[in-house]
């Protein structure tokens, strides 16, 4: 595994973050223009660059459209690859970042990992590892990047029971994981792509702890300084209440919850070993976004 120096100030080699309006790819934009590192950003419409940074540098395009990229690649070092488009134009996307970028930082998911939370068969999975596959045959200096659950997914979860009447109410409260805070993500991919960071390797990004998800809600509760209740749902309520069009991501989610429930979460050291520094708790990520649970 290769080692390039910290590149902090102006003048490191460009990065162009795709994805760079989503939660992990905005944050990664930050850090970057933070350290002095240029920064060309892709995004899919020209009005998403009113959002970002004024010194970063803005390009339309579409990775559906894998033609739409060309202007967005010449003089490119490295690229934040993040995949949220159907498969079928992944070759051709790998074959153009071949042609201009060394290395790429690719933004997965622990579906390798031998927990049988991450082994439950799904489309994403595979969409991951069919990419990585490219991505490697494509001779590129890979880092593959693997968050496990997500922190701010309890937002979307949870933030409006607990506008309401404070009960929580979900499948699987005994399911134990252990949530890595978006911030920690970001900071690793930035630091990665920088240059301070290793170059290639597989890099599995948990929180520092196994948690029940009745835990975690009690966790929003204390720092909203509140009580929160967590009521357990019937899996099959839960999958009936789910739009149609989610209903893969909900079967996903029931079957690895299930597998998980009566076990500890995985939990790796790999923030603290990249970062130098713990990896945020559930708690802290909580009581800093606690505004955004009650809508203040």
């Amino acid at each position: 595994m290769g080692q390039l120096d910290d590149v902090g100030s102006a003048g490191g080699p460009l990065v162009l973050v795709t994805g760079a309006t989503g939660r992990i790819g905005r944050a990664v934009v930050d850090l970057l223009t933070g350290a002095g590192v240029p920064v060309r950003a892709l995004v899919r419409r020209a009005d998403a660059a009113a959002t970002l940074p004024a010194d970063v540098e803005v390009v339309t395009g579409d990775l559906t459209v894998p033609g739409s990229l060309d202007a967005a690649l010449p003089g490119v070092g490295a690229v934040f690859l993040v995949w949220t488009a159907p498969p079928q134009t992944a070759p051709a996307v790998v074959d153009r970042l071949a042609a201009h970028a060394r290395r790429v930082v690719y933004l997965s998911a622990p579906h390798r990992t031998p927990h049988p939370f991450f082994q439950q068969p799904n489309p994403m999975a595979a969409l991951h590892a069919g990419n990585e596959r490219l991505i490697a045959t494509a001779g590129l200096d890979a880092t593959i990047v693997r968050p496990g659950m997500f922190a701010s997914n309890a937002l979307s979860w949870w933030a409006a029971a607990v506008r309401g009447d404070g009960v929580v109410r979900w499948p699987c409260g005994a399911a134990e994981t252990a949530p890595v805070d978006d911030r920690d993500v970001a900071e690793v991919v930035a630091r990665i792509l920088r240059g301070g960071g290793p170059v290639g390797g597989d890099h599995v990004l948990t929180g520092p702890e196994s948690l029940t998800q009745a835990e975690q809600v009690r966790i929003v509760g204390d720092a909203l300084g509140r009580r929160l209740t967590f009521e357990e749902m019937p899996p099959d309520e839960f999958r009936r209440a789910a739009p149609e069009a989610a209903r893969p991501a909900v079967d996903m989610l029931l079957a690895a919850w299930r597998a998980a429930t009566g076990r500890p979460a995985y939990v790796t050291s790999t923030v603290a070993d990249l970062l130098g520094r713990p990896a945020r708790t559930f708690r802290q990520w909580a009581t800093d976004h606690a505004p955004e649970f009650t809508g203040n």
